[in-house]
């Protein structure tokens, strides 16, 4: 397996979101709270080491946090422990941009700001 963080737009996450990859969400609980990428997994950065049993081995993951750095950080850590991932480039702010879904979890729109 490769060192190199692949890098995938938001169109390009989501394209493998849809086609069955895991969307993981990286960022903390005020951020996830105020609006994240629907359909994602939580999985908060700080909680990485005691939750990587929830984090699946078998289908590809999509890394997703605020701008992009963070979860270039989890998909080194994700692909160091074996797992296919990748990073999505600029975050749940391209997400926004992109005018992907991107909600709260009681359905309204979210919010990034």
């Amino acid at each position: 397996m490769s060192d190199e963080i692949v890098e995938v737009s938001p169109e390009e996450g989501h394209r493998r979101f849809r086609a069955g990859a895991l969307l993981l969400d990286v960022r903390e609980a005020d951020e996830w709270e105020a609006g994240h990428a629907e359909g994602a997994t939580w999985v908060p950065m700080t909680e990485l080491g005691t939750r990587e049993a929830d984090i699946p081995t078998d289908r590809e993951i999509v890394v997703i946090c605020r701008s992009g750095a963070r979860s270039a950080r989890v998909t080194a850590a994700l692909q160091a422990s074996g797992r296919h991932a990748v990073n999505l480039g600029g975050g749940s702010l391209a997400w926004v941009a992109a005018g992907l879904p991107f909600v709260r979890d009681d359905g309204l729109p979210g919010n990034i700001d």
